[in-house]
């Protein structure tokens, strides 16, 4: 995915000293990945819960936000090639989206995390209208809502400025829409990747193939079902 890995940005200059590497960013990415796989699968497959596994599940969004907070937050980053990409492949998805979970709304994440992108182009760009829209009146229609895109924004604030602090508001309203702490889980990983130089080889396409790819899998077990 792009939008959720180092290619998905254009970096002129060094990374800022304190964030994450590009192999870091990777390597949480591909956790992420398993994490939400074994989530849909519980949901779709297995009625809903799966001891364990669901637990897994709710570190999935906070370590795909926070690869994308930090991507957007790179000098030379490309907010308009994110925007486009996670807006086409997100309404590619959402027809499968919806056969698997049975409903359309909320929509898929890619979409989250699209207008996430749009509400940081506003604030950098100083457009209130548009950040009144994208931040505060579209969330409604989109998986993890408001605290899905504040925590995007709040994770580009944090990681342009080194305000870290920040993130804990964002925490605490993921698990507040969770219904429970399980994506603290996702800090002590965090922590533990960034102080390893990991080398992750990179793929430009293979997370939104892999997205649209599990949800056709999906879609198509619940139809069967059905």
């Amino acid at each position: 995915m792009n939008d959720l890995s180092a290619q998905d940005v254009t970096v002129h200059a060094p990374l800022a000293r304190g964030t994450l590497s590009s192999g870091a960013r990777e390597s949480m990415k591909w956790i992420a990945l398993l994490s939400m796989t074994g989530d849909h699968v519980a949901k779709v497959v297995f009625g809903g819960y799966v001891p364990v596994v669901s637990e897994f599940g709710r570190i999935a969004f906070p370590l795909f936000a926070l690869v994308m907070a930090c991507n957007l937050a790179q000098p030379g980053a490309d907010l308009g090639k994110s925007i486009r990409r996670l807006s086409a492949w997100g309404l590619v998805a959402q027809p499968l989206h919806m056969l698997a979970f049975g409903h359309w709304l909320p929509l898929n994440i890619l979409l989250t995390f699209g207008l996430a992108a749009v509400a940081v182009h506003a604030l950098v760009n100083n457009r209130q209208l548009l950040l009144l829209v994208a931040g505060g009146l579209l969330p409604f229609f989109v998986d993890y809502q408001w605290a899905g895109v504040a925590f995007v924004m709040l994770g580009w604030i944090a990681f342009r400025h080194r305000a870290y602090w920040l993130l804990a508001f964002g925490f605490g309203g993921l698990c507040w829409v969770n219904g429970n702490g399980w994506a603290l889980l996702a800090i002590p990983l965090v922590l533990a990747l960034a102080r390893v130089p990991w080398k992750v080889p990179r793929s430009r396409w293979a997370f939104y193939v892999y997205y649209v790819g599990h949800l056709a899998v999906l879609a198509a077990y619940a139809q069967w079902l059905r």
